[in-house]
């Protein structure tokens, strides 16, 4: 059994089929996507497919996710319309429109029951999830067994998990206090090519030498695996991330995908 966590797929579908095919998942393996599957990209149905269809699949809540049903939920709100749509949402809008109401319906339902965070141990390491962040700076626990990251987690602004960027990614240090014995934070939502102007001891430059994004470590405990697919062509990627050996299977948005 492997563990995978992949995040920020914004509508391209291709890539991230490409992605799964390479790590070729097997019906025992679990997967982590943490959140914004739509947006910007051109098959965000598509997407929501994909991931919906995987074996042991935990899906988060993105900020786009969280714009998405606020403006289906209020359908006379006129400023959660413009939020959504200055966000990329017209595409998933389309998209939504072009299937049955049936299936439309269903997978609406689904993405609003998402959570927000989860958690998981890998090869004696606790991993947490979540789509932004965390507010640093809380009481943490000394140990943190399941209770403890309930806890945690409860005591969060749901906004900071879906929304957070330079006060996570900013601070200093992180949950371990540069020790890396605590949890290891994995989210998204902030293409790593940001982090340049924002993080302290990153563990390598964002951007490779084949120009494309890729994922960034921050510090002991702080792992960034939003590698830009929003940017599209040129410089985003699909990451499919293997927590047990932390191998990286990358696949480019292409031209037109």
């Amino acid at each position: 059994m492997a563990t995978y966590v992949f995040s920020d797929v914004h509508g391209h579908r291709a890539a991230l089929e490409r992605a799964l095919d390479r790590v070729s998942p097997s019906e025992d393996d679990r997967f982590f996507c943490l959140g914004d599957m739509i947006d910007r990209g051109p098959d965000p149905v598509g997407v929501l497919r994909v991931v919906r269809g995987l074996p042991n699949v935990t899906v988060l809540m993105g900020n786009h996710e969280d714009l998405m049903i606020d403006c289906v939920n209020n359908p006379g709100d006129g400023l959660a319309a413009m939020n959504w749509g200055l966000n990329g949402g017209a595409m998933t809008s389309a998209g939504l429109s072009e299937v049955e109401d049936d299936e439309a319906s269903e997978l609406l339902g689904w993405v609003a029951g998402l959570p927000r965070w989860s958690s998981a141990r890998v090869a004696g390491r606790l991993f947490l999830f979540v789509h932004a962040g965390v507010r640093l700076g809380h009481v943490t626990p000394e140990a943190w067994g399941d209770a403890a990251v309930e806890t945690f987690f409860s005591s969060q602004d749901p906004e900071d998990l879906t929304w957070i960027r330079e006060d996570f990614w900013g601070a200093a240090e992180g949950l371990s206090g540069g020790d890396a014995r605590g949890p290891v934070i994995v989210a998204g939502h902030t293409p790593t090519p940001y982090l340049e102007r924002m993080a302290h001891e990153v563990d390598r430059p964002a951007v490779g030498a084949d120009g494309l994004a890729r994922m960034v470590r921050v510090g002991a405990d702080r792992w960034d695996v939003d590698s830009a697919a929003a940017a599209g062509a040129g410089l985003g990627q699909v990451l499919v991330l293997r927590l047990e050996d932390e191998e990286e299977f990358y696949e480019p948005v292409l031209e037109g995908e």
